[in-house]
């Protein structure tokens, strides 16, 4: 499994009020499955905008995931941007390539 940041942006403000809630209801479900790890708003923008951790298979399954939100089911994700994320250090360590090897360690 990889771990995978997604950014995007919701320029139309009165879409994204629309399906609030539906997308609301699609994260607590992603969390219930341990797929999503974390999620929230970039608060300051002109735009609305999020960012969401989530745990999947590849890339192909990600994108899966992604064309499930309501969100996207209606157009209203623009400037998504995905990367693959390796995290060693912190509290997403056990998700990373090096699960229990590197918390509070020093790297080189």
């Amino acid at each position: 499994m990889a771990l995978f940041v997604v950014r995007f942006h919701h320029p139309d403000a009165e879409g994204w009020q629309q399906q609030l809630m539906p997308h609301i209801v699609f994260l607590q479900d992603l969390l219930k499955q341990g797929v999503l790890k974390a999620s929230g708003p970039m608060p300051g923008g002109r735009d609305k905008a999020a960012l969401l951790l989530i745990e999947a298979a590849d890339r192909a399954a990600l994108d899966a995931i992604i064309a499930r939100d309501p969100f996207a089911e209606h157009g209203l994700i623009a400037d998504m941007v995905v990367e693959e994320w390796d995290p060693i250090f912190g509290v997403f360590n056990a998700l990373s390539s090096m699960p229990g090897q590197m918390q509070g360690q020093a790297a080189d």
